[in-house]
């Protein structure tokens, strides 16, 4: 039966919608945790440490936070995975281009699958920059994610690197969200106004939360 659901093209979009969801909820969580940086380092990297500790003594060190990553790796996986078959499938249906394009399609209809790309790499880049160090400028310190922070969005590369992604998943949330009500059944033409403003207000407050962070550290509000 699973099988079936995800061979059908409607299986497909399901699994993509709802991992979609699941991670959207995670940006407004991480956004939300991100924004504390501006009470002070004491503050931010407190908040770091919450995070590792989360479900003791119940649940051991990192437990939590591990859990969460799975969960998240798997949202990931299974979104790019239909977002990929969906699309050859597409193409296999309509293997000519159409003479004209649709006239109501988006900017951001149009770029969910560079979006798609850029937030992929960018991803990895910010695992390896601040999770990591890997690729951390200047010297990476372990358990004072404020200080890794403020030494990332010091240099115009990082900064670039991360508004640039963060513009990119607020126009993936502003058609991301709408089309996963469609998929879901929650749209409807009395419901459609409602949930196409909500999606614009989440793309907006994602972008100004997140982007808030480097123009923090770069005006030295930050420091």
């Amino acid at each position: 039966m699973a099988r079936t659901v995800w061979d059908s093209t409607v299986g497909k979009k399901t699994v993509m919608a709802v991992s979609g969801l699941i991670m959207l909820l995670y940006l407004v969580v991480h956004m939300i945790g991100n924004l504390k940086i501006f009470f002070g380092a004491g503050e931010f990297n407190h908040y770091a440490h919450w995070l590792r500790t989360v479900g003791e003594p119940f649940m051991h060190y990192e437990w939590t936070l591990w859990v969460v990553r799975v969960v998240l790796v798997l949202a990931v996986v299974a979104h790019a995975v239909s977002a990929y078959q969906l699309s050859r499938r597409d193409i296999k249906a309509r293997p000519t281009k159409y003479v004209h394009k649709k006239a109501r399609a988006s900017y951001a209809t149009r770029t969910m699958r560079w979006g798609g790309i850029i937030l992929a790499l960018f991803i990895v880049w910010h695992v390896l920059d601040l999770t990591t160090g890997t690729v951390h400028s200047g010297g990476f310190e372990s358990g004072k994610p404020y200080q890794n922070v403020v030494d990332t969005f010091s240099t115009w590369y990082g900064n670039t690197l991360y508004i640039v992604a963060m513009l990119a998943v607020g126009l993936h949330v502003r058609h991301g969200f709408w089309s996963a009500a469609q998929t879901l059944g929650a749209g409807s033409r009395t419901r459609d106004r409602a949930l196409k403003t909500t999606a614009n207000a989440l793309a907006l407050l994602l972008t100004a939360g997140f982007v808030a962070v480097p123009v923090g550290v770069m005006t030295g509000v930050v420091s």
